[in-house]
């Protein structure tokens, strides 16, 4: 059986979608995966990230990461994105690489590749489900197969109960939030498995 090729795709402003990317690579990689841990391009401008030293801080922890590409997307049979919420979508950035992919969409070679998301919102309620439900009306778009958590295990339910894909406040990342990124991440490893042959 050939070993699923999953790229784990992240943006992170502050580093709690790049925490979470982390585990959910490591989770993939202990599944039985091939994994790329990928980021999306920084595309405020300077001046801005450098005016808040968190953000400027985020962005070159990140620096040894490689850039997510179309040829990363070609190259995986599955994708998992985690990205923060900025009024109840994915931010700029992500919109941004998406709105590369029109190449490599329009030939076919985003379909039938699994996908699953994750967020992080200020607050718990400040959009997590429909950022995560954007990214997934994206992949359908493309033709990939949505593979949601559901309430599979009951790591879910411990870490919030977001059965469409893992979502936290920014910031917090605890060891039953990291279980259920794992849960989430192996269960997408599966699932492609499973397509694959």
């Amino acid at each position: 059986m050939a070993l699923p090729k999953i790229a784990v795709i992240f943006y992170s402003t502050y580093g709690t979608n790049h925490q979470v990317a982390t585990v959910a690579a490591e989770a993939a990689k202990s599944a039985g995966a091939e994994v790329r841990l990928l980021r999306i391009a920084e595309t405020a401008p300077e001046a801005v990230v450098n005016g808040q030293p968190a953000w400027k801080a985020q962005v070159e922890k990140v620096q040894d990461i490689p850039v997510v590409t179309a040829d990363d997307m070609v190259w995986a049979d599955g994708y998992f994105f985690s990205a923060p919420t900025r009024f109840g979508n994915s931010p700029s950035q992500v919109r941004a690489f998406i709105d590369t992919l029109g190449g490599v969409w329009s030939q076919g070679k985003l379909a039938n590749k699994t996908f699953t998301a994750t967020t992080s919102a200020q607050n718990p309620h400040g959009g997590q489900e429909a950022t995560t439900l954007g990214l997934y009306v994206t992949a359908m778009h493309w033709g990939s197969i949505i593979v949601a958590p559901g309430y599979t295990d009951p790591v879910l339910y411990e870490a919030g109960g977001n059965p469409y894909g893992f979502s936290t406040v920014a910031g917090k990342f605890d060891d039953n939030g990291k279980a259920a990124v794992a849960h989430q991440a192996k269960r997408l490893v599966e699932v492609t498995a499973k397509l694959i042959g």
